[in-house]
């Protein structure tokens, strides 16, 4: 009996063998389309890296014709920072508490002229008639992504705006305030730093 059974699962086994489809060996034509194929995607990586190459050599020949002693505060110039006289406390919700300081930042050029220049925007809000450790109401940082997306550009007004929530502390505003800002420049790394005081 026990013979009887290792000879039908050897008979079993062979019978499934042999069901099984054969391995296809690949043919020369299969062989060659993939050849085609791959020589395709290297003559697409060869022209984006040809035009990038072509770019860098424009790039390089523009550079070359700028005098050498040049300083890069002179090609792009940023002079400061100015906060303009809306930059101030607003009730945005109507509630009676003005507690959103909303800080109009203009970053100025050589010329006078605003430049939506890339960088970080550290800003405090002071009470200066109290004392030292309490006179700090609140402070923010904006970095260049958020800040970015803060530019306004209208007809009448060219400026960052920012808002920040200053809560309870500034809720009752009835005495001037100091708001200060430094503006880091991404460009050059220089800190421009201006001051408002606020009225009610």
């Amino acid at each position: 009996m026990r013979r009887l059974i290792v000879v039908m699962v050897v008979l079993l086994s062979a019978f499934s063998a042999g069901c099984r489809a054969p391995e296809r060996k690949p043919t020369k034509q299969s062989e060659l389309d993939v050849c085609r194929l791959q020589k395709s995607e290297l003559e697409s990586q060869i022209r984006t890296i040809e035009r990038e190459n072509a770019n860098l050599k424009e790039q390089i020949r523009i550079l070359s014709r700028v005098e050498k002693d040049v300083e890069i505060e002179e090609i792009y110039g940023l002079k400061g920072i100015r906060l303009t006289r809306y930059t101030n406390l607003y009730d945005k919700d109507n509630d009676g508490r003005k507690e959103t300081l909303i800080v109009y930042l203009q970053p100025v050029d050589n010329n006078g002229d605003i430049v939506k220049a890339a960088g970080a925007v550290d800003v405090q809000l002071w009470d200066l008639s109290k004392e030292a450790e309490q006179a700090l109401l609140g402070q923010w940082r904006v970095e260049r992504d958020e800040l970015k997306k803060m530019w306004y550009n209208s007809f009448l007004v060219v400026n960052y705006r920012l808002n920040f929530n200053a809560g309870e502390k500034t809720a009752q505003f009835k005495d001037p305030l100091t708001v200060k800002v430094a503006f880091t420049d991404y460009i050059t790394g220089r800190v421009f730093e201006e001051q408002r005081v606020v009225k009610p």
